[in-house]
């Protein structure tokens, strides 16, 4: 099992309708190749982390790559994992650009802010704690409205 985190930037002004457009393939995708994982979104970044076989991971990988949505990749980290920390998502969407002011204000303050928005780290404890971070919010908003 291995997991795969990085991030890169969005060619246009991210929503949920760019949002839905990805996670409605990925979910299928996913559940397809045995792959679960998250993806965070702000309104000029995406930080995604996926987890499964090392083959699929590497073919998903590949194609994420050639997506026409956005540009500069970076890979934060990839390599073997014990176990899943996403096993129960598919692919889960989280658009950071439709916190709350407070929520948004305290991850601003802990992880930094870019072009307005949280920043998305490039450090991989890091990219974790966020994900965690954000997870503990408990009331996401839902990108399947």
């Amino acid at each position: 099992m291995y997991r795969l985190i990085y991030k890169s930037r969005s060619v246009d002004t991210i929503d949920w309708d760019s949002m839905r457009d990805i996670l409605n393939v990925s979910e299928r995708n996913n559940a397809t190749n045995d792959l679960t994982g998250v993806l965070l979104a702000s309104n000029t970044h995406f930080l995604q982390a996926i987890e499964g076989r090392f083959e699929e991971l590497n073919l998903t990988f590949n194609r994420i790559m050639r997506d026409a949505r956005h540009r500069d990749l970076m890979i934060i980290s990839y390599g073997p994992i014990d176990a899943r920390l996403f096993e129960h998502w598919g692919m889960k969407g989280i658009g950071v650009f439709d916190f709350n002011v407070e929520t948004s204000d305290k991850l601003k303050t802990k992880y930094g802010e870019e072009e307005g928005g949280v920043k998305f780290p490039l450090e991989e404890w890091l990219a974790l704690s966020l994900f965690s971070d954000i997870e503990m919010i408990g009331s996401l908003p839902d990108w399947k409205k």
